[in-house]
């Protein structure tokens, strides 16, 4: 574990809280019993959750034919993954505090877009869908306990992030470490799979790591798409331009890809009820 990531945990009050229900989603991810009604249930026990939970629902995105009152409603109309995976955002959203040197709504806007491009490269390299959701929801939480630390050197990266990909280099730069370093300190002070802490510790430079981690793999080019999408670039340009030898390595159909995040449209439209 990196030393430098550690010493933004060297004062208690810095570490997040993770949220009891967002705990109960993740174990949920082996529970292969698991009903709609009681996630819905899960979800319920937390009032400011459900409020969320119920906004979206009824959003344009998800275009319900009906008002959606509850959350049993809510859980017919979005299905499992969905479900849970809109309360994981929410629950994530509500755990990490407002702070100097991030902005807000920006910062979830690509986290939500991080989780959804991290699935679908999931899904193209046969890995599990869910874990890289919460995973690449999960990828920058580190830089938000960084910037509560140096909040103007976390400003600084990102004025001069404009190159997608280029967050972690320039973080390795100024702090030793970079965000995904600090995410899987956190992960392992929240006692999270010891894999998915390797893979936020091994999302620097994916191909550089031995034995090579797909997991890893997937979380950077996710960081580099949400990158590119705020940028308004062309993702698989980026993709091309950031991590080439990457996309050779997993024989990337690039084309196919384009066309499931055209599928996918704006993935992060909304964003503002999570925080709301």
């Amino acid at each position: 574990m990196s030393q430098a990531a550690e010493k933004f945990f060297q004062h208690n009050s810095a570490l997040p809280t993770m949220p009891e229900v967002a705990s109960r989603l993740i174990r949920s991810f082996d529970d292969d019993n698991i009903s709609l009604a009681a996630l819905a249930d899960l979800i319920g026990k937390d009032a400011s959750l459900s409020a969320k939970v119920l906004r979206l629902a009824n959003s344009a995105r998800y275009s319900p034919s009906h008002q959606i009152s509850t959350l049993q409603d809510a859980a017919a109309a979005l299905g499992m993954e969905t479900l849970r995976n809109l309360s994981l955002a929410a629950c994530m959203a509500g755990a990490f505090p407002k702070v100097k040197g991030l902005d807000r709504g920006v910062f979830w806007r690509h986290g939500v877009t991080t989780a959804a491009y991290a699935r679908i490269l999931a899904k193209m390299v046969k890995l599990d869908a869910e874990t890289a959701y919460l995973a690449g929801l999960m990828l920058r939480t580190g830089q938000i306990l960084m910037a509560l630390a140096e909040s103007d050197k976390v400003a600084e990266v990102e004025t001069l992030a404009v190159e997608p990909g280029s967050r972690f280099s320039l973080e390795q730069h100024r702090f030793d470490c970079t965000h995904a370093d600090v995410t899987a300190s956190l992960a392992r002070h929240w006692h999270f799979p010891a894999a998915m802490v390797e893979a936020f510790a091994d999302a620097n430079t994916p191909m550089e790591v031995r034995p090579f981690s797909l997991m890893a793999a997937v979380l950077h080019m996710a960081e580099v798409l949400a990158d590119a999408a705020q940028n308004k670039d062309n993702p698989t340009h980026a993709l091309q331009v950031a991590v080439p030898e990457l996309i050779e390595h997993l024989h990337l159909d690039l084309a196919f890809l384009a066309a499931k995040l055209e599928a996918a449209g704006d993935v992060a439209s909304d964003v503002e009820q999570l925080l709301g």
